[in-house]
């Protein structure tokens, strides 16, 4: 690649997270700090920490965000020493298994939840059937309990990206090290704490934050579950009166420089520790053969995990199946009505054409950028080429929330960007929200295409006179095209799925994607919900189908697309 075009690609770069990412974030800030004579005050941050609903909500989210990762944590962490030490019965299988969270937003999964464990749902009408519990006075088990029940939705949609890093982290253990403290008389559980565990420290933090910042942003299970009094949601209902009321803008700023230094501590004190290991293994590694008593063992937790994390779809899956379904175990009735009006009602079948409109296109600009900022970063000597990588991996660290409200009060009539404003026409904006929150993926696929692709092959194809781009486009372009297509099904499939920017950005019926649209459905009454769930249930096939390409075409290098 020519410089002046690597120099092209980097101020092209730099002038696109500009104007759509730190524009929309300086916006905000400057919504909190200055008041309507654009005089700077502090007050309304202020008023943030003395408002006891605010002040509650930011303690619920943070709840949620710690409860969420030790929920997660405990989750992975025992699996993935399991899948990576041992051999078992299907485990290959049930390894694959392990990724289906992933394929429904989790917000959906909530609808099953309620109609599972609501106070007229079929726990209630299982006790009932025992004759353990009387119908007429069921319990409401998500009535105190909805915050756990968040903490449970996010923990079992989160955990395979805290699976995916933490295998990859221990498959890079050095056997030899571990060897060595049991040479030393450390053993057992010991030899984990003192040894493997800051070796694969790295791997922890980096799927550990995505799983906090998911859950400290989180928007569309508490919004399924009625819970306002959390952060997110008080920003969400803020957004109506985001023309005379500072104070969205105040919350706003306050989850992100929450999020920032809480990521900055994490980062200090368990994303510092560095161990050297020998470049290769010294000894040879690998899973070994379980007992049949610890195999079978093995086996039995990665499908509990499975079955309990599957709770949500199967829910979702019934109620979408269901003619009606009131106090009973089972629905009363079954239909397949319901996928036929998913795919005909007058507020789905706009939805999936925009949806895939926005992500489609919204792919395309991540496969152009992403492409050109992992050439530059792996190919060139650029000066600040470090710059571009970590400017892509940026929107992983910043809340979809707050990018979101941010687009909103950039785009405000009297703004730079007013001729984006959503509430005219979305469109444009929902693309470049799409592509800021999944360039990530698309780079690091592409940047770990060319690191695993010999430069020797291009510099070949120049020294007989072919002209560097044509040489990307001819030779680099065909042997890193597994990976792009990998990164770029991911893009697509979850900006297709996308929650945050669609439910904040899209503010007209003609212009929902479909996760507005499933939202808008559930809230509808009669058959709404069931209608919701079918949509749901479509979603779930499609991103399915994606997550299993996928993961087919990366394996265990999928883990590196979920790391800050």
């Amino acid at each position: 690649m020519s410089k002046p075009f690597a120099w092209f690609v980097q101020l092209a770069t730099l002038a696109f997270f500009a104007c759509f990412f730190a524009w929309p974030i300086g916006t905000t800030v400057g919504g909190a700090f200055f008041d309507a004579d654009r005089k700077f005050t502090f007050d309304f941050v202020a008023e943030v920490f003395r408002n006891r609903i605010y002040l509650e909500g930011l303690r619920n989210a943070l709840f949620l965000a710690v409860g969420s990762t030790v929920v997660t944590l405990a989750i992975a962490l025992p699996l993935a020493f399991a899948a990576d030490r041992f051999e078992f019965p299907g485990k290959k299988f049930l390894s694959a298994l392990l990724l289906v969270p992933l394929i429904l937003p989790p917000f959906v999964g909530a609808i099953g939840i309620r109609q599972l464990l609501g106070q007229n749902g079929a726990l209630n009408a299982l006790l009932d059937h025992l004759g353990i519990l009387r119908m007429d006075h069921a319990i409401d088990w998500l009535g105190a309990g909805r915050m756990w029940g968040v903490i449970a939705l996010n923990a079992l949609h989160l955990y395979p990206i805290l699976f995916l890093n933490l295998t990859a982290a221990l498959a890079n253990v050095d056997p030899a090290m571990e060897e060595a403290a049991e040479n030393l008389g450390c053993t057992g559980f010991r030899k984990f704490r003192k040894i493997t565990l800051p070796l694969i420290m790295p791997g922890l933090f980096a799927g550990g934050t995505i799983v906090f910042i998911f859950a400290f942003t989180e928007l569309g299970i508490p919004l399924i579950f009625d819970i306002t009094r959390v952060t997110s949601v008080q920003i969400f209902y803020g957004i109506k009166e985001i023309a005379g009321n500072p104070f969205p803008f105040a919350l706003v700023v306050v989850m992100l420089v929450s999020t920032v230094l809480l990521y900055a501590a994490s980062k200090l004190l368990f994303g510092q520790s560095s161990h050297a290991m020998m470049a290769k293994a010294t000894t040879a590694g690998g899973a070994r053969a379980a007992g049949p008593l610890a195999g079978w063992l093995c086996a039995a937790a990665f499908a509990g995990v499975t079955l309990l994390a599957l709770l949500p779809h199967l829910g979702v899956i019934a109620v979408s199946l269901a003619g009606d379904w009131y106090q009973t175990i089972l629905p009363s009735q079954w239909t397949l009505g319901h996928y036929q009006t998913a795919l005909g009602h007058y507020l789905t079948v706009p939805s999936i054409i925009n949806s895939l409109k926005y992500a489609s296109v919204a792919t395309v600009v991540d496969l152009l950028l992403g492409v050109a900022i992992a050439y530059v970063a792996v190919r060139t000597d650029l000066p600040g080429r470090w710059m571009l990588d970590s400017l892509a991996m940026l929107p992983l660290a910043v809340p979809g929330l707050v990018l979101a409200f941010g687009y909103i009060s950039m785009t405000q009539d009297g703004r730079t960007f007013a001729f984006l404003n959503p509430s005219r026409d979305p469109t444009a904006l929902l693309i470049v929200a799409y592509s800021v929150r999944r360039l990530p993926y698309v780079v690091r696929s592409a940047v770990a295409g060319l690191q695993q692709t010999s430069v020797t092959l291009e510099e070949a194809a120049q020294n007989l006179g072919c002209p560097p781009l044509r040489a990307l486009r001819r030779i680099t372009l065909p042997l890193i095209a597994a990976n792009l297509m990998a990164g770029g099904l991911l893009a697509f499939s979850f900006a297709m799925l996308e929650v945050s920017d669609s439910l904040i950005l899209a503010q007209k019926q003609q212009h929902f994607p479909i996760t507005k649209a499933i939202y808008e459905l559930f809230q509808l009454m009669g058959e709404g919900r069931f209608v919701a769930s079918a949509l749901g249930v479509w979603a779930m096939a499609f991103l399915g189908i994606t997550i299993f390409a996928t993961s087919r075409l990366l394996g265990k290098k999928m883990g590196a697309l979920f790391r800050v």
